[in-house]
């Protein structure tokens, strides 16, 4: 491929893949996923923070809305659309450290990552986070290695801001940037000047209403955050190395993860070279830090998602470097097909005569939640003054969306806090209020005591697959009288 077709042929082949995804999102016939409700219902009160994320992922959903209502694509667009712009980004740097044609490789490969095509589907906060990781590489490496003008700075102190508005994950850009740095002479060279301080001083600036707002509402985000990274006295308890590093196989694929850890270990000793000094600085010690989370504490398969954007250059480097090319067409098709095959796995089962049950359907989260919604809403259509209500957010933000109540709060008695509905409503003020209660379970007298009367409108099911269904409990709640009025457990 000559130089001059790369780029843009990196660019049709996004384009065709994002078409793609979208055909699939439609063929496959899901719903949304119930974060993907979670984040919409945060576009609808834009704020500078939630209780789980800041805000990046509200404020696109909210943009994407505003364009084109509140569909389905239009709230997965901003996902759909972040991976193919930063793989172009990542052509750009691989094809600054490298040339054109490992620029291609390096983008494709991001592009058809299993991670990228699974994600691709859903919004999800590591979308925006891959972009401006990508960008904040790409600015760090022209202004160490390029041109080397403010602008390249100022454009990074931009990128890890906006990244640190997206997902806190971004923080750790920071001290593989400095390692970076602090490892060559151009870096220390750099830090002894104002221009990696004035980036870093943008950086907080743009993050600093997260901040505010973080401080104003009790650190709410600071405290999930911790919350879901805490290491354990005992190891032993929610150690999952062996799964995480599994998932990092899966979602990087199966060639191409190992094709990153043989590049690793054979450039480790070209590591005076400012390329792979950059390519490792800026994936290594991520991954390094996820992994003793994850024997440590666990840790979730995405956590170090990031390190893929340095592992796919370095990993098309090297091969290029080397003359592999075909093993690069391998790692690309292997990933295509491994994709493809997740994307069409209801289909490929219904061809052979396999039931897609509970166990065989990967998208049976995103399932059925239309069909509960509108199996609920005459209730709510016969009770528009009542406020709805439930007690965790999956149901909560699903019937949100679909059915757009009046006034919705989260049954929270004990008030405790953890998750953005009992952060942002109460039933502090509904004193006398009738509720629409929809409830996993039957209610207890530790609900019930605290009404006036009740009536139980009855089971709402919907069968999503033999072994598998949704099922609610409908109750008319008549007169509330507060938290107080019952203990919080039924009698006995």
């Amino acid at each position: 491929m000559s130089p001059s077709r790369a780029a843009p042929t990196l660019a049709a082949i996004a384009v065709l893949l994002t078409a793609y995804r979208m055909w699939v999102i439609q063929h496959l016939g899901i719903d949304l996923y119930v974060d993907e409700a979670y984040y919409w219902g945060w576009s609808k009160a834009l704020d500078w923070g939630y209780f789980s994320k800041p805000p990046v992922i509200a404020a696109l959903i909210a943009a994407s809305g505003a364009l084109f209502g509140d569909g389905l694509l239009a709230i997965k667009l901003p996902s759909l659309l972040c991976y193919p712009i930063a793989a172009l980004v990542i052509f750009r740097l691989a094809s600054l450290m490298f040339d054109e044609r490992v620029g291609f490789w390096a983008g494709l490969a991001f592009l058809t990552m299993p991670l990228v095509g699974a994600l691709g589907l859903f919004v999800s906060t590591d979308a925006p986070l891959l972009l401006f990781w990508s960008l904040a590489m790409l600015a760090l490496w022209s202004g160490l290695y390029e041109d080397g003008g403010w602008r390249q700075w100022l454009l990074l102190g931009v990128w890890v801001g906006l990244g640190l508005l997206t997902k806190y994950t971004m923080a750790a850009f920071l001290p593989s940037a400095l390692l970076v740095m602090l490892a060559s002479g151009t870096g220390r060279r750099a830090l002894a000047g104002p221009r990696p301080w004035v980036a870093l001083l943008i950086a907080l600036l743009v993050f600093a209403p997260n901040l505010w707002w973080n401080w104003s509402h009790d650190f709410p985000t600071f405290r999930h955050t911790a919350d879901i990274t805490q290491l354990d006295d005992n190891p032993g308890d929610r150690s999952n190395l062996g799964e995480f590093l599994g998932g990092q196989w899966l979602s990087m694929g199966p060639l191409l993860f190992l094709g990153m850890l043989w590049a690793i270990v054979r450039t480790v000793l070209g590591v005076r070279d400012p390329v792979w000094r950059m390519l490792l600085g800026m994936s290594l010690p991520l991954l390094a830090l996820v992994s003793a989370q994850a024997l440590r504490g666990g840790a979730n398969g995405n956590w170090a998602a990031p390190s893929f954007v340095a592992g796919v250059v370095l990993t098309a480097g090297w091969l290029g470097d080397t003359r592999r090319w075909r093993t690069l067409t391998a790692t690309v098709l292997i990933n295509l097909l491994l994709v493809s095959a997740v994307y069409h796995w209801p289909d490929i089962a219904r061809g052979v005569g396999v039931e897609i049950s509970r166990n065989k359907d990967p998208y049976k989260r995103a399932r059925g939640w239309h069909e509960l919604a509108q199996a609920v809403a005459p209730a709510l259509h016969e009770h528009p003054q009542a406020i709805l209500v439930a007690r965790d957010r999956d149901l909560l933000a699903h019937l949100i969306y679909f059915l757009g109540p009046r006034e919705y709060a989260s049954w929270n008695p004990e008030g405790r806090v953890i998750d953005h509905y009992q952060l942002t409503t109460s039933l502090a003020g509904a004193r006398g209020r009738d509720l629409l209660f929809v409830s996993r379970e039957p209610l207890d007298e530790s609900v019930l005591a605290r009404f006036d009367s009740a009536s139980d409108l009855g089971e709402r099911v919907v069968r999503v697959h033999r072994d598998f269904e949704r099922r609610v409990h409908l109750y008319l709640l008549a007169g509330f009288r507060g938290y107080a009025a019952a203990p919080l457990t039924a009698p006995g």
